[in-house]
């Protein structure tokens, strides 16, 4: 299997063709923006879908357990990235594990799509975790191909990239979250597989005359023997999984309160295994293990980070829908609107953010200085809902509360998001590429599986208290990072 140098790729892509970037970058930004729609268009409605009455066209369970779903299955979705990451590394490479991810979270959400029981609901959930898992991490890695690692247009194209990522997550909840409330979420789950099917479309078009060799390299590849003895443990893990399940979901052994305990210790235990295999490889250099270690307090400030930001769609929708007037400026607001804000604002202010750095140059502040900076802002949109909880009484608060809310963390965003995904592809030791943006994403998933303890805490008579100590907390540790930046930075050898 041919392994090509990081000259050799950059070479064969097309290096002007996309608002000044690399050409293909058209390709990843819309393969990206149709996999985000149907992924936000789905999250928009999924959480009013399990705690709306069965006579409403939901599944009827109790808000707290459809709040902590939401956190354990955001955290999976990112955790599986993992089998992504590894696939990529060691089987296929980036672009074919895209390929075959954005195959099985169309599937996912065509069987979403069916009005069926409670165990179809989470069949539809695995294809989509594990789908999510493969192409997620993936087709991100390939952005990163597209740059040699001295190109200061590294971080601008990031950012443009994350600009399409938002761009379908503006539109989805707008599309799929009016068509899931106003008729029927069954409908509104169709749309987002239809948008899949578009990613998959544009991705197999476009990609011959755009991406070269991006994506093509299998770093690490198995070897004929090491095929055979892995295949016959995947075996035997899905048979023990089944087992499992056929044993301790009957029996109430298994409960969901008990797979949040679960998923919260895998989400910790698994980057720490990484980081741990990674630094011990005999293939990480000196000066990629000094890097490794440079990125650990970055992938600790990035989980704080997301634990409040995925929050947006589980507490602070449970806000809108419940605390919220909705009935506003003559204005008849459904309540998975909210969940446009986040990308709405990125889609403006990304390019502000693009061109700040561009403009900047090496004057724009060290990486661990972009991350203390992003959860500060994150901390701060905790506090503001302070706030409405507050003042608001038993009276039904203002959206606008939300709207700055949101408006404040995607500052953050902007600053840990992008950048961390561009300092993922610079400090990865290169026989663990693929796999270390999978470690990225574990940040989220990490986040969300202490989301999954966390929001069982909250309740209309903790508001305030719960808002306002999460927020100090965020705050406190990004003033911390901030403090421990250069130190940082020197770990990095060299990488901005």
């Amino acid at each position: 299997m041919s392994n090509y140098t990081k000259e050799e790729i950059v070479k064969s892509v097309p290096q002007k063709g996309f608002f000044g970037h690399p050409k293909g970058l058209f390709t990843l930004f819309f393969t990206e923006f149709w996999e985000r729609f149907s992924y936000y268009g789905m999250r928009a409605i999924l959480i009013f879908y399990m705690y709306y009455e069965v006579s409403q066209g939901g599944l009827g369970l109790d808000k707290g357990t459809a709040a902590s779903i939401m956190a354990i299955y955001g955290s999976l979705v990112y955790m599986s990235g993992i089998i992504g990451g590894w696939i990529a590394d060691r089987l296929l490479g980036s672009t074919s594990t895209v390929f075959y991810g954005g195959i099985l979270i169309m599937f996912g959400h065509i069987a979403l799509s069916l009005p069926g029981s409670l165990t179809a609901f989470f069949i539809s959930m695995v294809l989509i975790v594990i789908g999510t898992g493969l192409l997620k991490p993936n087709v991100s890695n390939v952005v990163g191909d597209l740059y040699s690692p001295e190109d200061t247009r590294r971080d601008s194209g990031f950012s443009i990239f994350y600009m399409g990522i938002n761009m379908g997550g503006f539109l989805a909840p707008l599309i799929v979250g009016t068509v899931g409330q106003e008729y029927n979420f069954h409908y509104g789950f169709a749309i987002a597989a239809i948008g899949m099917f578009f990613g998959l479309i544009t991705f197999m078009v476009s990609k011959k005359n755009s991406l070269g060799l991006a994506g093509r390299n299998v770093p690490n590849p198995l070897t004929k023997a090491e095929r055979s003895v892995t295949i016959r443990r995947f075996i035997i893990g899905i048979i023990v999984i089944v087992i499992l399940f056929a044993v301790t979901i009957p029996t109430g052994i298994l409960t969901i309160n008990g797979l949040t305990y679960v998923v919260s210790f895998l989400g910790l235990s698994i980057p720490t295994a990484y980081f741990i295999v990674m630094y011990k490889s005999k293939k990480t250099t000196a000066d990629e293990r000094s890097r490794i270690l440079a990125y650990i307090p970055l992938f600790i400030a990035a989980m704080v980070f997301w634990a409040l930001q995925e929050q947006g769609a589980i507490i602070l929708a449970q806000y809108a829908d419940q605390s919220t007037n909705l009935d506003y400026a003559g204005l008849d607001i459904q309540s998975s609107w909210f969940q446009s804000l986040n990308p709405l604002f990125i889609i403006f202010l990304a390019p502000v953010f693009a061109w700040m750095w561009l403009r900047l140059g090496k004057k724009q502040p060290s990486t661990p200085k972009k991350f203390a900076l992003g959860i500060i802002f994150a901390g701060l949109s905790f506090l503001l809902m302070v706030i409405p909880a507050v003042a608001s009484g038993d009276n039904l608060s203002s959206p606008l509360w939300l709207v700055f809310s949101f408006l404040i963390i995607v500052l953050g965003e902007l600053l840990l998001s992008p950048v961390g995904l561009s300092a993922t592809t610079k400090l990865a030791p290169a026989a663990f590429a693929s796999q270390t943006m999978s470690v990225w994403f574990l940040t989220n998933a990490g986040g969300q599986a202490l989301n999954a303890q966390i929001v069982k805490l909250y309740s209309a008579d903790t508001e305030a208290v719960y808002f306002g100590v999460l927020g100090a907390v965020a705050v406190l540790l990004g003033i911390i990072l901030m403090f421990i930046a250069p130190k940082i930075q020197k770990l990095m050898k060299g990488i901005h």
